[in-house]
């Protein structure tokens, strides 16, 4: 492994400086053919050079009572051997135990390096846009919702915004993964933690930075390790009490043997310091944590953000996915496909629509506000959970939502509409039915491929579960091969279904979302998946995996990743228990020496450190682009 000293920080360069030291002092002490006692002093300030760190460490660690770890084991087995004699053999040891122990901060640093790059997504300063014109360069925190701020060639979005004046392209790799720079024009909402690469762009900010998508994203970045698996912290466990019972043997094979048999007190003690090197816990404590730590790391190349690493071990022992429909495999760009009046225009149904749904961030509102060209805008507009919306126009109450909200309402001469593939819109007015919309929406290109290869992964069923009705519904379920399908369903149904799911002990069930009324059945599932890209902030709070990206497809990326990382993690946790159990029981026999201990601890170690580092290896995927939704208008016009 090659490392060039301008790519260390102040710590490595000065244990590379004195590595180098030690072993030009041990070749000298070895192969110069000084006096015995010179050969001694030289190998003696050698041991002092290289072990001087571990020496402290572990004086520290007695001190404070913590008595048994791998300082203790390397700093009472090479004094040991310093107290037989054995000089060469004790600086190899400290040696190889602080080069390893140097290659192992250089392979967590790297296996850090695709997590914490993210964290250069944090902005520096805002252009807060000032009366006149004039620019102030501020601290994002100091920008107020409503304050208008600019974004120049080269420069991040410090804060979530929307478009006012300008256009350009974003590079939104470090979010979602995807290379392709993405156009952005007035009217559209973009991300903080973006970078602008080609035009002046004028935001209107729509989020405090402590609500900005960069401060949630380095929010669960710099929490990423702090949740860890089950096999982490038995390990962790482990060594408390692994480390006092090698001691303890080390200390059992230095007398014992001695006393019982005769045997010499220096050859069995010179065994028992053999004992000590090999059964130090090293790749054990390390390559554990670092593997699923790899395992974070490569989802994050891949635009997926783990939460924590107890999450990728839930993942691979999900059975059950349940997806919600809008959004999540379709979409979520809708459009008006039809228009279907009752005793009004096509124009006064499509603006009756429109004014109740002006203020709603929902898609499907979305699509009937830009669908018509009136700026109007109903008073007193409540929000009817699963059902719609209800509002006061020119006096009167208006309507907008399903069969249930019509039904509810006892609205006069409502008539389903029936046999249509889409979302219907009905709408009410002063109690009477005024007519249906529908809004079409389009199945991502991945989806399908994606569940797939989902089932292949070991998924036994798939399930979509959506709101809207049953004939949409079931079209987009037998176009992609979901197993079941439920319809019709408000977010307290979801979440019925998901408990009922759990109950049938088939495996975890892990949920698919990305709009608001997502968010109870997200946290009430095993494992919670939300959309990060164009979901909720609610929804991104309550899932444990979230996918900047949006692509059904990322969720088999990580899946994979997750058993990848699980592999790894048993591999090493076999190889490097086979390994010192079988050279402890060759040390107890002397035919293992101390130098050959030395691959038993730091070889081992470092083998299961760059097998956890294939992880990290592994390239980002490329994704599929979406088609680009037509203009609302446009459907309009052709109804």
């Amino acid at each position: 492994m090659l490392v060039k000293l301008s790519n260390l920080n102040t710590n490595q360069k000065r244990q590379a400086i004195l590595a180098g030291l030690g072993i030009l002092l041990l070749v000298v002490g070895v192969v110069v053919p000084f006096p015995q006692f010179v050969k001694a002093g030289v190998l003696v300030f050698a041991y002092l050079v290289v072990g001087y760190d571990v020496l402290v460490a572990a004086g520290k660690n007695i001190r404070a009572g913590h008595w048994f770890d791998e300082n203790f084991l390397m700093a009472i087995a090479t004094i040991g051997a310093l107290a037989i004699g054995e000089f060469a053999e004790a600086v190899a040891v400290m040696l190889f135990y602080k080069i390893g122990d140097f290659f192992q901060d250089l392979a967590v640093e790297n296996s850090k390096r695709s997590i914490s790059s993210l964290l250069q997504l944090r902005p520096d300063y805002a252009n807060l846009v000032l009366a006149h014109g004039k620019i102030n360069q501020v601290s994002p925190s100091a920008v107020e919702i409503g304050d208008v701020i600019q974004v120049k060639p080269g420069e991040k979005v410090p804060l979530d915004g929307k478009i006012i004046e300008g256009s350009s392209y974003l590079d939104t790799a470090a979010l979602t993964g995807e290379s392709n720079p993405v156009f952005v024009s007035p009217g559209q909402t973009i991300l903080s933690g973006t970078v602008n690469q080609s035009g002046v762009l004028q935001l209107k900010v729509t989020k405090r930075y402590g609500d900005s998508t960069v401060a949630k994203i380095l929010k669960l970045v710099e929490s990423a390790s702090e949740k860890k698996t089950k096999v982490e912290n038995f390990i962790t466990r482990f060594s408390r009490f692994y480390t006092p019972a090698v001691v303890g043997l080390a200390a059992l094979v230095a007398i014992l043997p001695p006393l019982l048999t005769g045997g010499a007190w220096l050859t069995w003690l010179y065994r028992a310091l053999s004992v000590l090197v090999i059964s130090c816990p090293c790749a054990l404590v390390i390559s554990v944590p670092l593997s699923y730590f790899s395992g974070i790391g490569a989802a994050s190349k891949q635009g997926v953000l783990v939460k924590g690493s107890n999450y990728l071990d839930v993942l691979n022992q999900v059975k059950i996915m349940v997806f919600d429909k809008t959004g999540t495999l379709t979409v979520g760009h809708f459009t008006v496909s039809q228009l279907h009046p009752v005793g009004i225009s096509s124009a006064e149904l499509l603006k009756l629509a429109a004014v109740a749904e002006r203020k709603s961030p929902h898609p499907i509102a979305k699509a009937l506000v830009q669908a018509s060209n009136t700026r109007e805008e109903a008073k007193k507009i409540t929000e009817v959970v699963g059902q719609g919306v209800k509002a006061q126009y020119q006096g009167k109450v208006l309507l907008v939502g399903n069969a249930k909200l019509m039904h509810s309402q006892a609205v006069k001469a409502f008539v389903p509409l029936t046999g249509v593939t889409g979302t219907v819109v009905y709408v009410a007015w002063d109690g009477q039915f005024k007519g249906a919309i529908l809004v079409a929406d389009t199945v991502k290109s991945s989806a399908k491929e994606a569940l797939g290869g989902l089932k292949q992964s070991g998924i036994t069923q798939t399930i979509m579960l959506t709101g809207d009705n049953e004939a949409t519904a079931k079209a987009v379920a037998t176009e992609l091969g979901v197993d079941q399908v439920y319809a019709n369903l408000l977010p307290e149904d979801k979440l019925k279904l998901v408990r009922r799911f759990q109950k049938t002990n088939q495996g975890k069930v892990a949920f698919v979302g990305d709009g608001l009324n997502d968010t109870p059945v997200l946290a009430g599932s095993d494992l919670g998946i939300a959309m990060g890209a164009l979901g909720s902030d609610a929804a991104i709070e309550a899932a444990d995996i979230v996918l900047m990206n949006d692509e059904p497809s990322s969720i088999l990326v990580v899946r994979k990743l997750a058993q990848k990382t699980r592999q790894i993690a048993q591999e090493n946790i076999a190889f490097a228990i086979a390994i010192k159990v079988g050279c402890l029981a060759l040390a107890a026999f002397g035919i293992v020496n101390l130098w050959e201990a030395v691959f038993a601890d730091v070889g081992v170690t470092l083998i299961a450190v760059l097998n956890a580092l294939r992880l990290v290896r592994t390239k980002a995927i490329p994704q599929k682009q979406q088609p680009t939704p037509p203009h609302p208008q446009a459907a309009v016009e052709k109804v």
